[in-house]
């Protein structure tokens, strides 16, 4: 279930965010207001070889210290993901030959069948496209393991005892589709397969967005994206700034008497409308937290 999140990382539009160069971090500190303990927003990336990440000391104090964590959605309700899968199709029995032209679904169906993955055909061509196109991440990452920052946040918490929420439901998450006509993404989908189809290309892209994240960058993860939205910006305030609004003001709801540890794609941080700036506009003092990948060394929280 955790490949339906990587649409939302690399079909997203930012808007502009100016980032300091000393201020490349991936962790946040959130305090003021009337809190008596500070909580911290992390941003993850939803696919990257395990090789490369590993949870920052700073990182894995801070989960140690709080009441608990808060994902995009609470990946561990068995429960909640199993009624989901039904939900990943296109309503009225739609499949892709239904949207695309026959040239197109046959490039298509030849992409798909020829990239392999856990998924057959026959299912995928029934998804809502965006979700489809969301598996072509994983078939682009350079390694045999890789695994969504996510997993490891839930490890640390679930050590240390922390209990695991989300801040919004897989079933509101997969309708925010429905909203996007299936022809558009469909055809949008073909478009991108054509001029970004090649492995080479995929590898290459995907490479330079696991480097951005690696450094914190986050200014350069929306240049990358800006340049890859598959054609929907339009649909921006669906798959990003509605949802990062109604994230702080739950935030706003659910910290005060509490330290609590927030993880949700990076590319929801940043920007005039990104969950950092709306927080402050709600009055709390938002900092940045060095947040090392080096194990070896420590950050003070």
């Amino acid at each position: 279930m955790k490949k339906i999140l990587a649409a939302l990382t690399l079909l997203l539009c930012f808007s502009g965010f100016a980032q300091n160069k000393n201020d490349k971090t991936l962790l946040w500190r959130i305090s003021g207001n009337g809190l008596q303990a500070p909580s911290y927003i992390f941003g993850t990336i939803h696919m990257i070889c395990a090789d490369d990440i590993q949870l920052s000391d700073s990182l894995t104090r801070a989960i140690g210290n709080a009441d608990g964590v808060y994902l995009e959605l609470d990946m561990d309700n068995m429960f909640e993901m199993m009624g989901a899968v039904r939900k990943m199709k296109m309503r009225g029995d739609t499949t892709l030959s239904d949207l695309l032209a026959p040239a197109d679904y046959e490039l298509v169906k030849t992409f798909f069948k020829n990239k392999g993955g856990m998924l057959p055909f026959s299912m995928l061509e029934t998804m809502k496209p965006m979700l489809a196109a969301s598996t072509l991440m994983e078939a682009s990452a350079d390694c045999d393991n890789a695994q969504a920052m996510e997993q490891l946040v839930m490890k640390e918490a679930k050590r240390n005892g922390k209990g695991i929420k989300g801040l919004e439901t897989m079933g509101y998450q997969l309708s925010i589709f429905d909203s996007i006509p299936y022809k558009l993404q469909a055809e949008q989908l073909a478009a991108f397969i054509k001029t970004h189809g090649s492995a080479e290309d995929s590898k290459k892209e995907m490479a330079e967005l696991e480097q951005a994240y690696r450094s914190q960058d986050l200014a350069k993860m929306e240049q990358l994206t800006l340049e890859e939205d598959m054609g929907i910006a339009r649909f921006t305030d669906l798959l990003l700034y509605n949802r990062n609004q109604n994230w702080a003001v739950k935030m706003k709801e659910i910290m005060p008497g509490k330290s609590l540890v927030f993880a949700v794609g990076a590319g929801h941080l940043p920007g005039d409308k990104g969950v950092l700036n709306l927080l402050r506009k709600l009055g709390y003092k938002v900092e940045p937290v060095a947040n090392k990948m080096d194990k070896r060394k420590t950050a003070e929280l």
